[in-house]
């Protein structure tokens, strides 16, 4: 290929839906309500858990920074996608592509941290209750967290950094709705052998070392559960996991599903983990969770409060 037909600042050509024209107003109307509803939702997530000082512990720590990242996760790609459906122009320059790129890998490895560090909080609550308080100081969870996000900025600055060394042709499609990096590899006119190298070390990392940690911490969950004596007990016990495994069943089934499915079903395997699964999480934790539950029902009658 000719090296005039090459350029380091393309604009790239997101095709998205663009195979069904008909269903433009109705994909419109459909995902700007999906991402109205998660923004709200897990806004009131975090509204509560601070609210709250019943909620001031480490599980809902957690919960909050989940619902914060999520927030961001979505406003990353939504609202370019709406725009895109609302002007019929797939168009999105290079280095809004990029940025657009960077935030999504750290927001997408801050939710695989987050699940994780969710996970061990529910293995120590478990299966050490009488330490509790000990090990999962509020210091240790402002560390962990802080980390979290110190590795997933360096990763994401070094993926960009490593795209801006490549080519690409000039009006480039881009099979999805978002910059996403394995479509942006798929596309470069250039050698991508260290891109694919450090794709795989981090796919361990972001992926498979937190999918790790969480199956390794309920599989202690489950082995303690199994020794005590009564039914009532072990129900008891597990149930403050159903919505955290509830979630890490959508976010990990969806992505497992982008690896092992076409194109077509691969598009809508990414929706679930980039646009329902953040939706869902509010509901989620709200309505199989107690104490959320109570803190959001006290939370919105406040404003009615105020009115008599």
């Amino acid at each position: 290929m000719e090296a005039g037909n090459q350029t380091k600042f393309s604009e790239f050509l997101l095709l998205g839906f663009s195979e069904y024209p008909e269903l433009q107003p109705l994909l419109f109307g459909m995902f700007l309500s999906m991402y109205l509803v998660t923004v709200l939702g897990n806004l009131l997530i975090i509204l509560a858990v601070t609210s709250d000082s019943h909620l001031h512990n480490p599980m809902y720590f957690f919960l909050s920074n989940l619902s914060f990242v999520d927030i961001c996760f979505v406003t990353t790609t939504v609202p370019k996608m709406l725009a895109n459906i609302h002007t019929q122009n797939k168009g999105i320059p290079y280095i809004g592509c990029l940025i657009q790129m960077y935030f999504f890998i750290l927001f997408a490895g801050m939710d695989n941290f987050l699940l994780t560090m969710m996970a061990y909080d529910r293995f120590v609550a478990i299966c050490y209750p009488l330490h509790y308080n000990v090990i999962m100081k509020p210091r240790l969870c402002g560390l962990l967290v802080l980390i979290s996000w110190v590795i997933a900025f360096w990763v994401s600055l070094i993926h960009t950094l490593l795209i801006m060394r490549l080519t690409f042709c000039i009006d480039t499609e881009i099979s999805h709705y978002f910059c996403d990096l394995a479509q942006i590899l798929k596309v470069a006119c250039s050698d991508t052998l260290i891109n694919n190298i450090f794709v795989f070390v981090v796919t361990g990392l972001l992926g498979v070392f937190p999918l790790t940690g969480i199956l390794y911490s309920y599989s202690q969950i489950i082995s303690f559960l199994m020794r005590m004596s009564t039914a009532q007990n072990k129900y008891k016990a597990f149930s403050t996991c159903g919505s955290h495994l509830s979630v890490v069943s959508l976010f990990y089934g969806s992505c497992l599903g982008v690896y092992f499915s076409s194109a077509e079903r691969s598009l809508i395997a990414t929706l679930m983990y980039t646009v329902v699964t953040p939706m869902l999480n509010p509901f989620i934790y709200s309505l199989r969770n107690k104490d959320v539950k109570g803190s959001l029902g006290r939370l919105l009658s406040r404003p009615a409060s105020y009115g008599y």
